[in-house]
């Protein structure tokens, strides 16, 4: 068994609010579940409302698989998301 753990940081500078900062990590968070079957949460940065920090996981049984959904999901999130990627941060892991 293989594990992707993937932590993306992104600047919104636009947003003025935590609960604005809110919407935008549930639309990309929902959108990530849906669209890849990958469990994705708030990390860090939760006390700062223009940087966003997510983690990212998968499970899959070879790491082929794991680089290939990773590189789309990195896209993904920069062709959809209006904020900037300022960090990205990958391990793939055995279990």
């Amino acid at each position: 068994m293989k594990i992707l753990m993937l932590k993306i940081k992104l600047r919104a500078s636009w947003v003025h609010s935590l609960k604005e900062k809110r919407m935008i990590l549930l639309s990309i968070s929902k959108r990530l579940r849906n669209k890849y079957n990958v469990s994705v949460g708030e990390v860090g940065e939760q006390d700062s409302h223009k940087v966003i920090e997510i983690g990212i996981s998968q499970v899959a049984s070879s790491k082929v698989v794991l680089h290939a959904s990773k590189e789309e999901i990195i896209t993904f999130v920069e062709e959809t998301c209006e904020a900037e990627i300022i960090d990205i941060e990958e391990e793939i892991i055995e279990f």
